[in-house]
């Protein structure tokens, strides 16, 4: 990987959690995680917590001490914080695009971070949005 990568929280999610159920997404996101040029925001911290503590989405939830394990760790991490410039870039992101709020909220963190690369599951592979280009991990060639 060349150039700074903007984590979206599945893939926190997958290297928390996903061992069992989804190993080669473990070990895929496990490779992401420990590269030296990510980052991430706070929006993508808040949806790794909320998401890894549900039981109906986790086969085995994480406890809270597990949880605030992983919450230090992405405290060293370069952190965007949503303020209000990310909310406006999100909302014209969001307007250009088509996308959901939230996608357009990682989309302008990433831009803002100087991310060359988005790591996502959930937008189009291979889409350039503004200056950064989307990439699903887990996709198959």
């Amino acid at each position: 990987m060349s150039g700074r990568a903007f984590l979206d929280s599945n893939i926190l999610i997958y290297a928390a959690t996903g061992r069992d159920a989804y190993p080669e997404k473990f070990r895929r996101a496990r490779e992401i995680v420990s590269g030296d040029e990510i980052g991430i925001s706070t929006q993508v911290i808040g949806e790794f917590v909320s998401n890894v503590q549900k039981p109906k989405r986790m086969a085995r939830p994480l406890s809270p001490t597990e949880t605030a394990f992983w919450v230090n760790a992405l405290f060293r991490l370069p952190i965007i914080e949503v303020d209000r410039q990310i909310v406006e870039t999100a909302l014209v992101v969001q307007g250009r695009y088509q996308l959901s709020y939230w996608d357009s909220q990682i989309i302008a963190a990433a831009e803002r971070l100087g991310a060359d690369v988005l790591y996502s599951e959930d937008l189009n592979h291979g889409q350039i949005y503004g200056s950064v280009r989307c990439e699903n991990p887990f996709r198959s060639n």
